[in-house]
């Protein structure tokens, strides 16, 4: 099901987002998502800040949610990889990754329906992630609490 912010959101407007190095110093009132930068998993849409990230900012939370899902995909296809610089520890560019990302949204307006379609699967599929993560965290407490009820009989 789609929410309804990314039903709103109008494709054929040409969207204004911002994308900088993220600062704690920095209060950022818009909209935003933030951008793992550094390490094989650059790219990365993260909710909360890291160290090394992007901050991506957008007008509206219908822009968020289109870029935050077209990161994600871009991320999940290792899209970002060949733009990886650094022989230790591999980083993209803020610039490097600002084109790929316009690349990728001209792609996605073009094909608009694909696209929702494409991005409804994926969150279906991070739901089912979410959930089956869940699970094994709660397995692996069980694991241990069966264990630990034979160690008191020592």
């Amino acid at each position: 099901m789609q929410s309804e912010a990314f039903k709103i959101f109008n494709p054929l407007i040409m969207s204004t987002f911002t994308i900088k190095t993220h600062s704690s110093k920095n209060q950022i009132f818009k909209p935003h998502f933030y951008i793992l930068n550094k390490g094989l998993n650059s790219g990365k849409p993260l909710e909360n800040p890291c160290p090394n990230c992007f901050v991506f900012s957008v007008e509206t939370e219908a822009e968020k949610e289109f870029y935050y899902w077209l990161t994600f995909g871009l991320w999940q296809s290792k899209a970002f990889h060949p733009f990886l610089i650094g022989s230790v520890i591999p980083f993209i560019r803020i610039g490097e990754f600002k084109k790929c990302i316009q690349a990728a949204e001209e792609k996605a307006k073009e094909n608009l329906t694909v696209y929702k379609k494409v991005i409804k699967a994926l969150k279906l599929i991070h739901q089912q992630e979410q959930a089956i993560k869940q699970k094994l965290e709660l397995i692996k407490q069980y694991k241990y609490s069966v264990f630990a009820q034979f160690k008191r009989t020592w």
